[in-house]
């Protein structure tokens, strides 16, 4: 395998799954947040693509700026919007909700946006976690309280939060405590919405390996010089080395997991983790 892998592939049109629901349409409002790269920008295409109106937020107001010129690009049916915020900010997150109210009905929110930081525990600078803990775990608990009203006011009453989760979310590996704390617990929020929701208020997590994104792209060296191994070794065995699967998923193959998630085949799924993960978590040999 090269490292040719890992780079960050573009969304095309045929990769975007499409879905016949009713509940997606331009009247109803998708909240996306790490919009500006990787998973988060392929989800907002993908939502688009699927006829929602995207609320597309994230820090990196170049990023989200590519985002938007994709989707024109790839004359999605959905509109996306541009909502630049800071997620460890309280009133950005309000900001982000109140901006999304305005475009229509609030109807989806996945929470995408994440970050990495490789350290033993002794070593770990506790102001990154915090921020790590911030944006990737308490940022989607309070858009869920902030979304949940507003899902509770649609025509039907229903909405769904979808989290994106990691098998760091089901075992964890050296070195990312922050990481594997976060994962863990947004399986927990996941469950929690889906107990209170009666329902009607559902939610998901979705749990994959490593994915092709600008976040597994930067971390290659640096997972290199803590194991003290190769940038090559990291990929044929760290990272591929216990899934069954011999590639990486691509950030639009997350996406579409979301949108079934969101969509009426979802319907029962509450409180559930879609684990796509190659049988890297399941599977020995």
């Amino acid at each position: 395998m090269s490292g040719q892998q890992v780079t960050p592939p573009s969304v095309a049109r045929d990769d975007i799954h499409t879905i016949d629901d009713d509940s997606f349409h331009a009247g109803n409002v998708c909240i996306v947040t790490g919009g500006g790269s990787g998973i988060g920008r392929a989800t907002a295409l993908a939502a688009a693509g699927n006829g929602l109106t995207v609320a597309a937020t994230d820090i990196d107001e170049t990023g989200l700026e590519g985002t938007i010129e994709r989707g024109e690009e790839l004359d999605l049916e959905g509109e996306i919007e541009s909502i630049v915020a800071d997620l460890t900010v309280d009133e950005d997150l309000e900001r982000i909700v109140e901006e999304a109210a305005q475009l229509g009905d609030i109807k989806y929110l996945a929470n995408v946006a994440g970050m990495q930081h490789i350290d033993e525990i002794e070593d770990f600078p506790m102001e990154t976690y915090d921020r790590m803990h911030e944006i990737m775990l308490r940022a989607p608990l309070y858009l869920s309280k902030l979304c949940i009203p507003h899902f509770r006011e649609t025509d039907d009453g229903r909405g769904c939060v979808g989290n994106m989760a990691s098998v760091h979310g089901h075992y964890v590996t050296s070195d990312k405590v922050a990481y594997n704390v976060s994962k863990f617990g947004l399986r927990g929020l996941t469950q929690s919405i889906a107990a209170e929701g009666g329902g009607k208020i559902r939610s998901f997590s979705v749990s994959t390996g490593y994915v092709k994104t600008p976040l597994v792209t930067a971390q290659l060296e640096e997972t290199a010089e803590q194991r003290g191994i190769s940038v090559q070794e990291v990929i044929d065995d760290v990272m591929l080395g216990q899934s069954r699967a011999t590639e990486m998923m691509e950030p639009i193959d997350v996406a579409n997991l979301f949108l079934i998630g969101f969509s009426d085949l979802g319907k029962h799924l509450a409180g559930g983790d879609l684990l796509f993960d190659g049988g890297m978590t399941l599977t020995y040999e």
